[in-house]
């Protein structure tokens, strides 16, 4: 087993749980957080908002799905497909789990934790909505990276 066999499975990994914690996000608890009115969704997220922003397990994957695939592409030949396609998952996991969570999720999530829940603002459901977006717009980008990864190791393994 190579360098580049080692760095494309544990590229594998951590989309693969970056993939579940969006689809668990996605499609369990937006339906639970859509069905609460304003005051319980803002309770909700003052709950769920800090905790997730300090579990070391986010930023360890996060930081991973950027390592990872850099690692691979090192000890990869260029042009091959295996680094390709490593190349594209590493740019889905830049855009996706890193640059739309930093650049657009975190301030959404400071304007959602600053509402006073007995007196929730006019455009809460417009910024719930933008929240919602904005995961499947992560899960998509980690879920395409996820089978770009393992496309890569397989043909890497083949």
């Amino acid at each position: 087993m190579t360098a580049a066999d080692v760095a494309l499975g544990l590229c594998v990994v951590l989309a693969g749980l970056w993939s579940g914690l969006l689809l668990t996000l996605t499609t369990i608890l937006h339906p639970m957080f859509r069905a609460l009115d304003g005051s319980g969704f803002a309770e909700e997220m003052r709950r769920f908002l800090p905790a997730a922003r300090r579990s070391p397990t986010n930023w360890i994957i996060v930081i991973g799905l950027v390592l990872a695939p850099v690692a691979a592409l090192v000890a990869l030949r260029s042009g091959t497909p295996e680094f390709v396609l490593t190349t594209l998952g590493l740019a889905a996991c830049v855009a996706g789990p890193l640059l739309v969570s930093r650049l657009l999720a975190e301030p959404n999530y400071d304007v959602m934790l600053a509402w006073d829940p007995g007196a929730m603002p006019a455009d809460w459901r417009a910024v719930r909505s933008y929240y919602f977006r904005l995961n499947w717009i992560r899960a998509a980008a980690t879920w395409t990276a996820f089978a770009l990864f393992a496309t890569a190791a397989y043909t890497s393994w083949a």
